[in-house]
């Protein structure tokens, strides 16, 4: 079985392969990734996590997003490898994996989208994405929501994607939120679609309501001057804490309250089941996977993308009330640790392998 991504650091999919490919191996599967990339740092370091987990790698660069060298490179590494299974993640893959593995004659493929992107709804993208997607046999999305979206935006057939969620591991020793002041957090890329802007908006209007409200941010993008200038214009620069890149984020969502996810597009939201793997409340945008994760008035609260106002009034609401903030925490943690499990994510994908090659063959 071999699996393939275009990697430029660890993210969401990314920290899902860290966890499913290891899982995957244990539970019997002869597992190699195939790592394409453009010699970014944070690919090596992806590389360095997956190899300490006795995941066996071999990489391919990309000199560009179209690499005729590296197309070839990738038929020529299947023609070796001659894996039975070939599961691609992210466009890049897609389009080198499932064309390369069509020519190799690989018997079985899948190819699993993972995010929303901006690009997608360009005029031309959807019609190339359904015909390289054409040549997968198995289409997988990481959420309802997504497979809408995939939908509506690139005229995928809905019916035809299995759903798969993430899944994230538990960990002992939740710390319950001792600070004094109604502390929330935002963690994600400081890029448009995460919704930094509307999330800045909000917390103006909530402060007025909510005194003391402190934001900390986590995270860089090319957004991060913009929205420093944004917190000025409303009056609220010195409610905002920008923290950059931050690692282990457990702790930053320990040092927090409430944990606000304001993003206008979201594949699944894998910092809401962090935070709720944490014991604490999330504030999502109804968009993708996230009210799949996020039970409004039970683990958190569900609001419209891109609404300032009505994000302000559930800010209002969690951060006036510590207390069914935390109430909501811990019902959070109890649904990521029975829902979400490192172990349903693999039982599914290895249920979708095994209908796939049929009961002859596993």
């Amino acid at each position: 079985m071999l699996h393939t991504q275009k990697v430029a650091g660890i993210s969401g999919s990314e920290a899902h392969l860290l966890q499913l490919l290891p899982d995957l191996r244990e539970r019997g599967w002869d597992v190699r990734f195939l790592m394409l990339h453009e010699d970014e740092p944070g690919a090596w370091e992806f590389a360095r996590e997956l190899e300490a987990r006795s995941v066996p790698l071999d990489e391919i660069r990309l000199r560009g997003d179209v690499d005729p060298l590296a197309f070839g490179q990738v038929v020529a590494y299947l023609g070796r490898q001659r894996p039975r299974i070939l599961h691609t993640h992210l466009v890049h893959a897609d389009v080198y994996g499932q064309l390369a593995g069509t020519m190799a004659r690989v018997p079985l493929r899948l190819s699993t989208k993972h995010g929303f992107n901006e690009f997608r709804e360009g005029r031309f993208f959807g019609l190339a994405d359904r015909t390289v997607g054409s040549l997968a046999h198995v289409h997988i999305a990481i959420s309802e929501g997504l497979a809408q979206y995939l939908a509506e935006t690139e005229g995928f057939d809905e019916e035809r994607f299995e759903i798969a969620h993430y899944g994230i591991a538990a960990e002992d020793g939740v710390r319950a939120y001792d600070g004094k002041e109604p502390r929330l957090l935002c963690v994600g890329r400081l890029i448009p679609i995460k919704g930094h802007l509307v999330l800045l908006r909000a917390l103006a209007q909530a402060r007025a309501r909510v005194p003391g409200l402190v934001l900390e941010v986590a995270g860089r993008g090319s957004l991060e001057p913009a929205l420093k200038e944004l917190a000025r214009e409303l009056g609220v620069e010195d409610a905002v804490r920008f923290l950059g890149f931050v690692s282990p984020v457990q702790e930053a969502i320990e040092h927090s309250a409430v944990v606000v996810v304001p993003s206008l597009g979201e594949g699944f939201g894998m910092v809401a089941l962090e935070a709720m793997e944490r014991a604490r409340p999330v504030i999502a945008s109804a968009v993708g996977g996230l009210p799949e994760i996020v039970e409004h008035g039970k683990t958190g609260l569900v609001v419209e993308p891109g609404d300032a106002e009505a994000l302000a009034d559930a800010i209002v609401v969690l951060a006036g009330d510590l207390d069914e903030a935390a109430t909501m925490g811990r019902a959070g943690r109890e649904r990521a640790l029975v829902e979400f499990t490192p172990e349903r994510s693999v039982e599914r994908i290895e249920a979708l392998y095994r209908a796939a090659l049929g009961p002859d063959e596993t």
